[in-house]
């Protein structure tokens, strides 16, 4: 079998395991956060700072969600990591942005953070300032979800079928499962273009 043809098959093997009652309960979270007029904050690092950015737009535009990203605003970001540090910057943003109860955190990350390792220290330090306010945290993580999934009100784990694509398929299947949720009839709140467009038969442009 070659890569291509592998890789294929371990997507149709995670896509075959993922819990779905974990996506329907992230749904429940969100829209219990819309109902109460609250906003959503998504955070990742890397990729997961990418997909922030995409699902920021999905969601305001989509789901009718007030959403923000800390990544999407590289000069404060930036300011807050010169000036304070990169593990309270997440945190502080959200200091910043006055995180109420009402509020919500979704997190795109793979390890989803893990203190003793030292990695993702930020999303850690951001989650635990998020779980004094008593904002709902949801997030899409891989392996075994790290500090994400512990501390989550509701969290889908993307299955590790291949050691050596933990990453890929993970930043992959986080694309996919927010599309669900904004497409979910429950969450979504606008009609997508593409969906709304009649199509134009064969012969007729």
């Amino acid at each position: 079998m070659n890569y291509t043809a592998q890789y294929c098959a371990e997507a149709i093997d995670i896509l075959q395991q993922i819990d779905q009652r974990a996506v329907d309960r992230i749904v429940e979270v969100l829209l219990t956060i819309r109902e109460n007029e609250g906003r959503l904050f998504f955070l990742g690092v890397g990729g997961g700072a990418g997909h922030a950015s995409h699902a920021v737009n999905d969601f305001r535009k989509i789901a009718g969600m007030e959403c923000y990203a800390p990544t999407d605003n590289v000069s404060e970001l930036t300011a807050r990591i010169n000036d304070d540090g990169w593990e309270s910057a997440y945190c502080n943003w959200l200091r910043g942005s006055k995180l109420r109860r009402e509020d919500g955190i979704f997190v795109f990350s793979v390890g989803g953070g893990n203190a003793e390792r030292k990695i993702s220290v930020n999303l850690i330090a951001a989650l635990e300032y998020a779980r004094v306010v008593g904002s709902k945290i949801v997030g899409i993580v891989g392996r075994d979800g790290g500090f994400t999934a512990k501390v989550s009100d509701a969290c889908v784990i993307v299955p590790v079928v291949n050691p050596d694509t933990v990453t890929a398929h993970t930043e992959s299947f986080q694309a996919l499962i927010w599309h669900l949720l904004v497409s979910h009839p429950g969450l979504r709140a606008s009609e997508m273009k593409w969906e709304s467009v009649t199509p134009v038969a064969v012969g007729q442009v």
